[in-house]
């Protein structure tokens, strides 16, 4: 029985590292509606990715100063190169990067199907 609670134990951490990135972050707030269809709203806590379904849940860890916030996928982006996601002003506030624009960050998927490749070192 031991040797089954390692072993799932295992899996869990491999699963838990292959559901982080890092890369760097921006923030928008331009656009009437978001590629879900929704009404966008600045001071969301939302974001753009390339390709997590919308509806999941990806907390974002500002690597310069620690502060996190859950935000939910609901627009397509960026479309700037070299950027992993951009966040609405309203998440950017949460985790201090409205002054400099663009923030290295660490993506965790928390919730719903998104998966992402693991590089954070």
């Amino acid at each position: 029985m031991a040797i089954v609670v390692c072993t799932a134990m295992v899996g869990l951490a491999s699963q838990a590292e292959a559901a982080s990135q890092c890369g760097k972050a921006s923030w928008y707030k331009m656009g009437t509606k978001t590629a879900s269809g929704e009404k966008m709203n600045a001071r969301a806590l939302a974001a753009a990715h390339k390709s997590l379904p919308f509806g999941t849940k990806v907390r974002v860890e500002n690597l310069s100063n620690g502060r996190s916030v859950v935000v939910r996928i609901n627009d397509r982006g960026p479309f700037t190169g070299g950027r992993v996601i951009d966040l609405t002003q309203g998440a950017a506030e949460k985790i201090g990067m409205i002054n400099s624009g663009v923030a290295r960050v660490k993506m965790t998927v928390v919730g719903g199907k998104g998966k992402l490749s693991a590089n954070c070192s």
